[in-house]
């Protein structure tokens, strides 16, 4: 999948930017899509109408296409949260297992479940199509 096509509708939709870490209690809501210059600790929560980008480690609970857009992705340079939604499926981090990519992942429904990849895919890291 094309990362203009992963990441579709975020020039289109209105955008927040979000400054620095949100921390344990702390809450970003907006109908559009959220980009978070910082880290999403354990305890926050990030809801977004459309895609959710966190540039940094994502520990907290986000809910991106909460308004039933299942074409909304999530995209974090290190993926650990506690739980992730996008439109109406939910994916929480499986107990006991520890994986740790050296590359940003994006999390996306397809075929009905929430599946978490390297982003950008393998192909495109290259300029390749």
């Amino acid at each position: 999948m094309a990362v203009q096509h992963a990441l579709n509708g975020l020039n289109d939709s209105p955008t927040v930017l979000v400054e620095g870490i949100l921390r344990s209690g702390q809450s970003v809501s907006f109908e559009g899509n959220v980009v978070i210059l910082g880290d999403v600790n354990p305890g926050a929560q990030v809801t977004a109408g459309g895609n959710v980008v966190v540039m940094g480690v994502l520990r907290g609970t986000v809910h991106a296409g909460a308004a039933g857009n299942e074409q909304a992705v999530i995209v974090a340079f290190r993926l650990r949260p506690t739980q992730l939604r996008i439109a109406n499926y939910i994916a929480r981090s499986p107990d006991g297992e520890v994986f740790n990519p050296n590359q940003p992942e994006i999390a996306r429904v397809r075929d009905g479940i929430v599946v978490i990849e390297a982003f950008p895919p393998s192909g495109e890291r290259q300029g390749k199509k």
